[in-house]
């Protein structure tokens, strides 16, 4: 039976003969079309942003031939050359203004505002990842708040620093445990050449704010503009204000922005008209202390917010623990009406600080190392949980590592972040052992999921202890993660797997999904077992065909994977553009030959016809990932480097699978860069 791809969630299934490999964020097939503008001497960034996508380029001298020219190909045109030439512009390419904050060259600010978005970076340090993270979200090929609907809860955390540089050396801290991260642009303090600070930062300003925390941080960003009435700096006095700083927010490519539900209905209107893929916080607040959740208009400003918000937030002041009570009927009787949009429903004080620990989405957190709190009763990720755990509401529980854990230090990450995030769970150890013990093991009275390394066949652990397996662990036949989940108000047990999410999000670091979409893969593993979590997290990315050495796929996973058989073969069959080795250490000498044969020809790219007489430079990237671990006689990961390859290591891809390890064991999100920052200190 053919293998089928579904653009859907990663969803629970029971045990069916049918071959269908369902995954996240299937990418299309077909190549977006952009013309990205650019300071002289900046031409390079046209060559990345066509990198990153895996597409070609080329440089133009007019709008008029970037119009005309293929539309996968990516053009580049020189602002002083756009100039007046985007008068009759016809939008059938996607317009991306560039900007070098670090260059010297001023900011162009009539030009950012007549294209779609605007990508702000520097020159020292580059981050690719950026680039990669900005054209995934604004193409939509990432959807991070799709993802963040499907939790039983997420935080944000508001920085509320003047100036983003002093949150940077402890960001990954601030933000474990966070979904989402706000920057109060009303907070912010831009300085004057006389020493003061201006009462509203510039765009300018803002926007480079707005490009360090996303250059540091890989969580989803809030871009809020708060007024005086609502604890803010913003005046009131012109709504258009908000507009102009809001929009930009949208061409920055900020993923949420809080729009308050004062702001007059146009502009709300013309936000959500061009919104793109970013979503609207509707942002109501009361500070008066006279709000009822119980009044009848109270409903009808839900409604209000509704209107063009994807996410409707209510915060007041309250004065007594009773009005906690009426929160949560007004948001029972809410979310039995309308579905959609979630909503965010707190009281503020000291007395709503139970309406804190019982909102689901988007609860605001604060951090001890903030220079203040964002709003008055502000708790940490580490009191909330506290608190739930008092309340009943989270429950001890008994996380495992089952295998040979004791000679790692991987349990001290997860100890640490159940410390630091003040959760009631215990890390247990359990050495691997025949298949009963670990039967055994799940059916103690405090179980709460496990992960599993080596992990187990998904054949045998179905058929003697778990009633459920996810399509992944179903494709892949490989358990590493067991879930617990409620089903009737009992128990039960799936079993998952978080490798393939950990090699996917590897390989989308610095490309977009669809650079892979339709591209030739090389795959090389002494046994299909070593190499079906990768083949998995391929497929995900549209990718096609993939070659294998040193094995043969079957089932559902074989279907457009073809063996190579001889030299012959490697001669013959399509360059690849991601090769992943999955040999054990002691043979990654065997994948050094193939990377130095299917080298990279420079990094600025190789000029090539496009068979119209026409040249453009393809971009040159490709991508290796070394999934060996331990001692070995040579380093591929540097081979690579030095042939031109983009290249990642088992290291990367285990911080990637421990975070989606954690996401899925206690619902609770770490860093990427948290988790590499431990691993440098020996914690993982």
């Amino acid at each position: 039976m053919a293998t089928m791809i579904q653009a859907e969630s990663v969803s629970t299934v029971y045990l069916k003969d049918f071959a269908v490999v369902d995954v996240h964020e299937l990418p299309t097939a077909t190549k977006p079309a952009l013309l990205i503008t650019y300071n002289d001497g900046e031409e390079d960034i046209v060559r990345i942003f066509a990198d990153v996508l895996g597409q070609s380029w080329e440089s133009a001298t007019s709008v008029d031939e970037a119009r005309e020219g293929p539309q996968s190909t990516i053009y580049g045109l020189k602002n002083t050359l756009a100039g007046s030439q985007l008068d009759g512009w016809d939008r059938s390419r996607l317009l991306i203004s560039t900007h070098c904050v670090d260059a010297g060259h001023p900011h162009e600010d009539t030009l950012a505002e007549r294209c779609d978005y605007e990508y702000l970076y520097t020159r020292s340090p580059f981050f690719r990842r950026d680039v990669a993270r900005f054209l995934s979200f604004i193409l939509g090929q990432i959807g991070p708040h799709r993802d963040l609907t499907q939790k039983a809860r997420t935080t944000l955390i508001s920085t509320t620093f003047p100036d983003v540089h002093a949150a940077l050396p402890n960001l990954d801290i601030l933000s474990v445990g966070a979904d989402a991260i706000e920057i109060r642009v009303d907070l912010l303090e831009e300085p004057l050449p006389d020493g003061s600070f201006s009462k509203i930062p510039s765009l300018k300003y803002v926007g480079e704010q707005v490009m360090l925390l996303r250059q540091r941080t890989e969580l989803p960003i809030i871009y809020t503009t708060r007024c005086t009435n609502e604890n803010g700096r913003f005046p009131m006095d012109d709504p258009w204000l908000f507009f102009q700083y809001l929009s930009r927010a949208i061409q920055w490519g900020c993923e949420y922005i809080d729009v308050e539900l004062w702001l007059p209905e146009d502009i709300r209107r013309r936000l959500a008209e061009m919104k793109g893929n970013s979503k609207i916080i509707s942002a109501f607040h009361d500070f008066s202390g006279t709000f009822k959740w119980t009044a009848p208009e109270t409903q009808r400003l839900f409604e209000k917010g509704a209107v063009f918000g994807d996410v409707v937030k209510m915060y007041a002041m309250v004065n007594s623990v009773q009005e906690n009570y009426e929160l949560e009927y007004f948001r029972s009787t809410i979310r039995a009406k309308y579905p959609h949009p979630p909503f965010s429903g707190l009281n503020m004080g000291s007395m709503g600080q139970l309406s804190r620990t019982l909102n689901k989405i988007f609860t605001p957190i604060t951090h001890p190392l903030l220079p203040l709190i964002a709003a008055p009763g502000q708790l940490s990720a580490a009191e909330i949980n506290s608190a739930l755990h008092s309340m009943g509401q989270m429950p001890k529980l008994d996380i495992y590592g089952i295998g040979s854990f004791r000679s790692t230090s991987q349990a001290m990450f997860f100890e640490k972040c159940f410390n630091e995030l003040s959760l009631p769970h215990s890390f247990m150890f359990a050495e691997r052992a025949p298949k009963a013990s670990i039967e055994n093991i799940l059916r103690r009275p405090n179980f709460g999921g496990a992960y599993i390394d080596p992990p187990l066949a998904a054949s045998t652990a179905a058929s003697a202890y778990l009633p459920a397996l996810s399509n992944a662990a179903r494709v892949i036949g490989q358990v590493d993660t067991v879930l617990v989940r409620s089903e009737a108000g009992r128990p039960t047990f799936v079993g998952d797997n978080a490798r393939w999410k950990g090699i996917r999000s590897t390989l989308s670091r610095d490309f977009v999904p669809s650079a892979y979409s339709g591209r030739a893969a090389l795959v090389l593993a002494s046994t299909e077992g070593d190499a079906a979590a990768a083949i998995f997290a391929l497929k995900s990315l549209g990718i096609g065909p993939v070659y294998t050495i040193g094995f043969k796929a079957h089932g559902s996973l074989a279907v457009d994977v073809e063996p190579v058989r001889s030299v012959e073969d490697v001669k013959r069959l399509e360059q690849p553009f991601v090769i992943i080795s999955a040999l054990p250490a002691e043979k990654s000498l065997l994948v050094v030959p193939l990377l130095k044969h299917y080298r990279v020809d420079g990094r600025n790219g190789t000029p090539n016809s496009n068979g119209n007489g026409v040249t453009t430079r393809r971009g040159a990237g490709k991508v290796f990932v070394d999934l060996a671990s331990g001692p070995r006689k040579a380093d591929p990961l540097a081979v690579a480097t030095s042939a031109g390859w983009t290249a990642y290591g088992i290291a990367d891809v285990s911080a990637w699978t421990t975070v989606e390890t954690l996401r899925l064991l206690v619902g609770q999100n770490v860093s990427y860069d948290f988790v590499r920052l431990a691993s440098g200190r020996g914690l993982f």
